[in-house]
């Protein structure tokens, strides 16, 4: 089947930057929420036929998923074998994505045309919107690394243009710039990376990168150690994960994430569902024969930094009072979870658990974490607060809110019957036969997810009532509908046999909840709901008691451990104020001196020589016969004597 038409995905949202970011000042936000939310939805419906016709039609072979280039182009000729293309490849990953990418990025359109109504900026805001949605779509489809960086660049002025939306507020500017700039030194590994897997392979395309025969790579790799005795693809590897572990938020490359809070409450769901965070996962994933056959010591970096930022955000997030920072951190304790799967993997078979486990978790953690975000937006937006101090008993004024952010709540804690008990449980099976430590490391994490998350429930729609100024009233429609249909896929998107269509190596493996782990873990997280209930279901001052207890040990882990004081002190005390002054006075005194000094020469020089072309005939006159003069008198002293 010819899948050319999949060009329309990507390419519509495109069209729609352009016609919105062009024409912004000529429609209304009417039609430009129309236009946006249209063409999302062409590229959700194409994403689904593309989803039905690979998995079920055309994309195995020999009882395996096949790589297919639906498109591909030379973009430039660096050699005979070294090429940098565009175009679309079609694998059981990029296939999911698309699912995931378009169906969170459509219920976010579709949210903000309620959210944004009345915005003065609402045609810009879509217009980024779908340069989001086009950037990352470009991304996940991506033949080669180099396509691929392209598209990670673009994810990140994407969300530069969204985390500062509110460009009149500086905290939102300050929050733009701290993420982008973050970022760019986390790219910097991500680009010495590429460089150095293209250098040594010969090529940037991932179906030659990462083609297998059988349990052994095709493309031989150099082996030779090239420093702190890992081999040259190990280190290549690394630098690769450290451009993923920026976008992903993880340790010590996550102080980004809280403060991207500041752009508007539909950007936090695309950024922490569908786009920006995940992309660290999909690269990983996309590389991932590589990683598991070649450098193993890669796969453990990705596996302890995954586990422990997944406990890290965890804890952090216990603290927190701002409801979307608490939600920024379990996205990052989440994201954690998925690169530990990736992490604990191996490559083929049932061996290949984790890997499965990761991307099954990738997409119910979109749909549940988008759905957490959209109805957070949907409290704010009644409330006029991102705090949870300023919230209490909204169950009564926001039912649909309630009960669509109850589904959510139920999936992210792996209440048994959701989306995320199984996701959850198959990561927790593959890191039991793995990794004992790193096991009871995401058990301890599961727990203290469902005690944080039960105590957002809580406090928010329970608690105690607040005396709000005008009285919370329930979304509009627009609303609240994505709501409800993101409800529907975080309750049942947990049913998806992905064991039968993603997995490491193509080929559909058996897999079953292993009860053994299900069950104790899940007593876990009821004790952790059970202890949140506790604190938060009535007004309560147990939890300030036990806050004033811990004293440091708790206002150390509300300052998130004091991670951005040690940034600001490196930066500020150190780089500025030692080497950054050290430099600029080199820069002064020794390479503007050296420069001023050929200046000064120069006019002196030219000072000395000018008069020689004053203009006057008698000094011309006088030069001359000057001249004469000394040539008469050189040439009498070499002939004559």
């Amino acid at each position: 089947m010819d899948f050319t038409y999949t060009l329309a995905i990507i390419g519509l949202p495109f069209v729609t930057f352009l016609l919105l970011g062009l024409l912004h000042n000529k429609l209304s936000h009417k039609l430009a929420g129309i236009i946006g939310s249209s063409s999302l939805f062409i590229s959700f419906t194409l994403s689904c036929i593309t989803a039905y016709f690979y998995f079920f039609k055309y994309g195995k072979v020999d009882g395996a998923y096949q790589k297919i280039e639906a498109f591909n182009i030379t973009w430039l000729q660096l050699t005979d074998q070294l090429h940098i293309d565009m175009g679309i490849l079609l694998d059981p990953i990029s296939v999911m994505m698309l699912m995931v990418v378009t169906t969170v990025s459509l219920m976010v359109h579709i949210y903000s045309t309620g959210y944004m109504h009345g915005d003065n900026g609402f045609n810009r805001f879509f217009s980024f919107l779908s340069l989001f949605s086009f950037s990352m779509l470009g991304l996940v489809v991506a033949t080669n690394l180099f396509q691929m960086y392209i598209f990670w660049e673009l994810v990140g002025v994407s969300s530069f243009l969204l985390i500062g939306y509110y460009y009149e507020k500086p905290s939102a500017v300050a929050a733009s710039k701290k993420a982008f700039i973050t970022t760019r030194f986390a790219d910097l590994g991500f680009l010495v990376g590429i460089l150095l897997l293209s250098y040594y392979t010969g090529t940037f395309d991932f179906a030659e990168i990462t083609k297998t025969n059988g349990n052994e790579l095709a493309m031989t790799m150099p082996t030779g150690t090239s420093f702190l005795g890992l081999s040259i693809v190990s280190w290549a590897l690394i630098l690769v994960f450290m451009g993923g572990a920026g976008k992903s938020a993880m340790f010590p490359l996550h102080i980004w994430l809280p403060d991207a809070m500041e752009g508007p409450t539909p950007v936090s769901a695309l950024i922490h569902a569908a786009t920006m965070v995940v992309a660290g996962v999909y690269l990983v994933a996309r590389l991932f024969p590589v990683y598991a056959l070649e450098a193993p010591d890669a796969l453990n970096v990705v596996m302890w930094v995954g586990a422990f930022s997944a406990l890290f955000a965890a804890i952090i997030a216990c603290t927190q009072f701002d409801i979307k920072r608490v939600l920024a951190f379990s996205t990052m304790s989440q994201i954690g979870y998925m690169m530990l799967a990736l992490g604990v993997s191996q490559y083929g078979d049932h061996d290949g658990l984790g890997f499965m486990a990761s991307m099954f978790h990738l997409t119910t953690h979109a749909m549940f974490k988008a759905l957490l975000f959209l109805a957070a937006g949907s409290i704010i937006h009644a409330v006029h607060s991102n705090s949870m101090l300023d919230m209490g008993g909204l169950r009564k004024y926001m039912p649909i809110t309630f009960i669509t952010f109850g589904i959510a709540w139920l999936a992210i804690c792996g209440f048994p019957g959701f989306s995320g008990f199984f996701s959850k449980d198959e990561i927790l099976a593959a890191a039991f036969h793995h990794n004992k430590t790193v096991f009871y490391i995401a058990v301890f994490v599961a727990g203290l997810t469902a005690f944080y998350m039960s105590r957002l429930f809580f406090s928010i729609f329970f608690g105690k009532t607040q005396h709000y100024h005008h009285t919370p009233h329930e979304s509009p429609a627009s609303m609240t509908i994505p709501l409800i249909i993101l409800a529907l896929f975080a309750a049942f998107a947990g049913y998806i046999p992905f064991h039968d269509l993603i997995t490491s190596d193509g080929r559909p493996f058996e897999a079953h909840i292993n009860w053994a782990i299900a069950i104790p873990v899940t007593l876990l997280a009821f004790g952790g709901i059970t202890l949140a209930y506790a604190f938060y279901f009535k007004p309560s001052t147990m939890p300030d008691k036990i806050a004033a207890s811990l004293k440091g040990v708790y206002t150390t882990i509300y300052r998130k451990f004091y991670i951005d004081e040690i940034y600001l002190f490196v930066t500020q005390k150190i780089l500025f104020n030692v080497v950054s002054q050290s430099i600029a006075w080199f820069d002064r005194h020794i390479i503007d001196a050296t420069m001023d000094g050929f200046a000064t020469v120069t006019n002196y020089a030219s000072e000395s020589v000018k008069e020689l072309q004053s203009g006057q005939i008698q000094k011309y006159g006088f030069v001359f016969i000057s001249g004469v003069f000394v040539f008469a008198f050189i040439l009498i002293y070499v002939f004559v004597y």
